[in-house]
């Protein structure tokens, strides 16, 4: 009976392995038997499991290599804030133009009229008591007899006081005819004070850098230390034609 040709090799103990040729020529294309040391031929290729982890590996660093930052978001527009009546004072330019300097906790929050001379009078003891039961922050807005419009946003609700109150959001501005606004200065914590007779924001060096009296139709303006600001009005010393206090919560 005819046999298939095979091949041998010394293995340990001088026993001989026999083999197919079918087996062998199985085995050499997987680059077996290894090379013994001292053989004279070239290192044998790496296996194509090598090759082919090598170029996944090689794929995955160019992969990261081109990897692109994602590019920052767009900031969000500004949500314009809702009033819930007409301004006598601000046109919708100027309510846009302030609401970009008011604090974040308030972005977006309905604008409530708590007090306007127009409809509750020439009074300081009146806008107390409009005030009274709101402890949201608070923009005070006026236009003077030469059509000057200025104010502040205070932290808190007007009220009566002994001492100072109020936070470093507290804020001066004025349209002249852009809008400035004039930030704390971190100087002093003069913010704001309220008794019957005056109306107080800002202050150093016995100057007030807003102050409205008793019957709310005449007011003052100088520069003061709390904010540094400029006069608001166009003289330092005014009438009020119109005011408005704006409760936004």
């Amino acid at each position: 009976m005819a046999t298939s040709a095979g091949y041998g090799w010394q293995g340990q103990g001088g026993s001989r392995l026999e083999v197919g040729a079918g087996v062998v020529s199985s085995f050499l294309r997987l680059g077996w038997p290894p090379q013994r040391p001292g053989q004279d031929e070239e290192a044998a290729e790496p296996s194509q499991v090598e090759d082919a982890l090598s170029e996944e590996e090689g794929e995955e660093e160019e992969d990261e290599g081109d990897t692109v930052p994602a590019p920052a978001p767009a900031p969000e527009d500004p949500v314009e804030p809702q009033l819930a009546e007409a301004s006598q004072v601000l046109g919708a330019s100027e309510i846009r133009q302030l609401s970009l300097h008011l604090p974040p906790r308030v972005t977006g929050h309905s604008w409530s009229l708590a007090f306007c001379t127009s409809r509750n009078g020439f009074s300081l003891r009146s806008l107390y008591r409009q005030m009274e039961g709101h402890n949201g922050p608070v923009l005070l807005v006026l236009r003077d007899h030469d059509g000057q419009m200025f104010g502040a946003f205070s932290s808190s609700a007007i009220r009566l006081s002994k001492n100072f109150y109020g936070t470093g959001e507290t804020f001066l501005f004025t349209f002249s005819p852009q809008l400035k606004v004039f930030k704390w200065t971190g100087s002093n914590s003069f913010f704001v004070k309220g008794d019957l007779d005056l109306l107080m924001i800002g202050c150093g060096s016995g100057h007030f850098g807003l102050w409205l009296d008793g019957d709310l139709y005449h007011g003052g303006s100088h520069p003061c230390a709390t904010f540094n600001n400029e006069v608001l009005a166009r003289q330092e010393q005014f009438c009020i034609k119109e005011l408005e206090a704006w409760v936004l919560s």
